[in-house]
């Protein structure tokens, strides 16, 4: 599998945790759910959520009293994370990637990344979450992605996947959880999906598509750009609101165990 397409993705977010606060969907909770399920995980269980972000999937699990430890390069974004409240277990944020988190050896029951393994080194991150969890422990992978069979979600993509550096992110972020499925590493791997929706408002829909790090920046590109999403939204909205759907996956697969020495 390819590398990321920028050599320093953690630096293509600087700037934009407000939007991503703000605009970026969260995960269905039927994901959230399975994940928990599948993992085995509970109020003395450690999850730890590689390239955080602002904190929106840390939050989530921890919701559920799972005691998270956000991993997180890019301090604009850990900075909001950090000041977001989150009862009843108040996640942990540490600077680190995911080809090498900080962490102790054997430090958690499950290892996450949502919407963040497309910007890893694969084989070296899966190393590396192999090494931070327990044995018989997790990996969870998980993408929202936009789902083309919704003609206004065709429409909002058509927008955003017309700009230069769209191909080179949306590609390979499509196909970056394959890595997972036939890691040596790991075994009882699997792939599953689920139906997720966003409800917007046209700021939203602005915001959302602005939140992405291959936004157009540049004045004359980004107004062009703003104004071909008004136009979608125009056509489909209700009641100033429109619907962006997506499917949700969510790959998975267990730790195997350490090889017997000698």
């Amino acid at each position: 599998m390819s590398r990321p397409p920028d050599p320093r993705p953690t630096e293509r977010f600087t700037g934009l945790a407000g939007l991503y606060t703000q605009c970026r969907p969260g995960y269905p909770e039927a994901a959230v759910d399975f994940i928990v399920a599948r993992c085995g995980l509970g109020a003395g269980s450690v999850l730890v959520d590689v390239g955080c972000g602002t904190g929106i999937s840390t939050r989530l699990f921890a919701g559920r009293g799972v005691a998270v430890i956000g991993i997180e390069p890019n301090g604009d974004m850990r900075a909001r994370a950090e000041a977001v409240a989150t009862p009843p277990a108040a996640p942990v944020y540490r600077t680190g990637r995911a080809e090498a988190t900080g962490l102790a050896d054997a430090a958690a029951e499950a290892v996450l990344a949502a919407q963040a393994f497309h910007w890893f080194e694969p084989a070296a991150a899966l190393r590396e979450f192999h090494r931070v969890l327990k044995p018989a422990g997790w990996v969870a992978l998980m993408w929202n992605e936009r789902d083309p069979s919704d003609p206004f979600t065709a429409a909002y993509g058509a927008v955003v996947g017309s700009t230069p550096e769209a191909a080179a992110v949306e590609g390979p972020r499509g196909r970056a959880g394959e890595a997972l499925l036939s890691c040596p590493l790991f075994e009882e791997a699997m792939r599953a999906s689920f139906p997720y929706a966003q409800s917007l408002d046209e700021e939203g829909v602005l915001g959302r598509a602005f939140s992405a790090s291959y936004a157009p920046r540049q004045p004359q590109a980004a107004q062009q750009f703003a104004d071909a999403l008004r136009a979608v939204f125009a056509r489909f909205q209700r009641d100033g609101r429109v619907v962006l759907r997506y499917e949700t996956t969510v790959y998975s697969a267990r730790r195997k165990p350490d090889p017997p020495p000698g």
